[in-house]
């Protein structure tokens, strides 16, 4: 599942006083965008349905800013995965009632029906901005909300939306980007979905092999698959983290731990794994399942890399045998 951002359809009211202008405000869109990606999700933009036709300056439409932009600018929002109406994809009937101004509640910025912002706090994502007006230079914007109680009776409440319309507002969002991404993470069905978006969910995580029949083994809602997303993807933020020397582990909400001289002296074999640079690795270290005899090998490659040997039942020691 993509990180979806919203596209406040407001910001597009006021096109730019001249094609430079526009220019700049698109290069600043596309800035925070990445801000986004940079955190490790895959980002969906949903705009209006007509946000192709978006008048950026006087006789300057989207279209003719797609042929003047720089190569980099052109193909980022080309290969953005783009979705228009709004409500594409989402199985919300609520979401689609508000698009298509149907809803018993409304959603208003300083008395303007305000469509996309409503949406973002729906579903509980950012709305971003083009930067058109000083008024969306904000990290949050305030929302009239009015809607029918049980009792059909009108409420009028002020609601905060998460926004965004520079990649330093990105920033003062990380923990709730966070979140999200925890959310996104269980969603996953099985562990085939798990095996198939690994790329994805895990981009600093490399996969042995082997691991494919492990994870394709885990069915839906058997027990070990959330703890297993978890674990990978606390391994994903640290090695995110990790910049230069040892892949300390220490302050993440996991158990690890190394394998002992006689275990390894006897069952190194057993945790020695053919990786994909085609190089075959002991993976000594590992994080335990509390709940559950399972365990989750890994070798830290160098920073910003590491690679997952092992998904499954508590391998032999000389301790225990399984």
């Amino acid at each position: 599942m993509d990180f979806d951002l919203i596209l406040n359809e407001l910001s597009l009211r006021n096109p730019a006083p001249n094609k430079q202008i526009a220019q700049q405000r698109m290069s600043e869109l596309i800035k925070t965008i990445k801000a986004v990606k940079a955190q490790g999700v895959k980002v969906s933009l949903r705009t209006k349905e007509n946000f192709h036709t978006t008048i950026l300056a006087p006789n300057y439409p989207l279209r003719s800013w797609l042929n003047d932009a720089d190569q980099v600018e052109r193909v980022f929002i080309k290969t953005l995965a783009t979705k228009a109406p709004f409500s594409t994809d989402i199985p919300n009937l609520y979401i689609q009632d508000i698009e298509n101004n149907t809803s018993l509640s409304e959603f208003r910025y300083q008395g303007e029906v305000a469509i996309g912002l409503g949406i973002a706090y729906v579903i509980n994502t950012i709305a971003i901005s083009l930067l058109s007006e000083e008024c969306w230079d904000s990290s949050y914007i305030e929302l009239e909300f009015r809607w029918l109680d049980q009792d059909q009776e009108m409420i009028d409440e002020l609601v905060d939306i998460i926004h965004a319309s520079r990649s330093s507002h990105i920033r003062e969002h990380a923990v709730l980007i966070e979140k999200i991404q925890e959310r996104i993470y269980q969603e996953v069905r099985d562990g085939v979905q798990l095996w198939n978006r690994r790329e994805e969910l895990f981009p600093n995580l490399e996969f042995c092999e082997v691991v494919k029949k492990q994870l394709e083994d885990i069915r839906i809602r058997q027990v070990e698959l959330q703890p297993v997303v978890n674990i990978l993807f606390e391994l994903q933020k640290g090695c995110k983290n990790w910049n230069s020397g040892y892949f300390n582990l220490d302050g993440y909400p996991i158990e690890e731990s190394g394998e002992s001289k006689p275990t390894l002296d006897k069952y190194s074999k057993e945790r020695t794994f053919y990786c994909p640079d085609r190089k075959e690795r002991l993976f000594e270290r590992h994080v335990k399942l509390k709940f559950c005899n399972w365990r989750i090998h890994f070798f830290p490659k160098e920073p910003g890399k590491v690679i997952i040997g092992y998904i499954g039942r508590h391998l032999p020691t000389v301790k225990y045998k399984t």
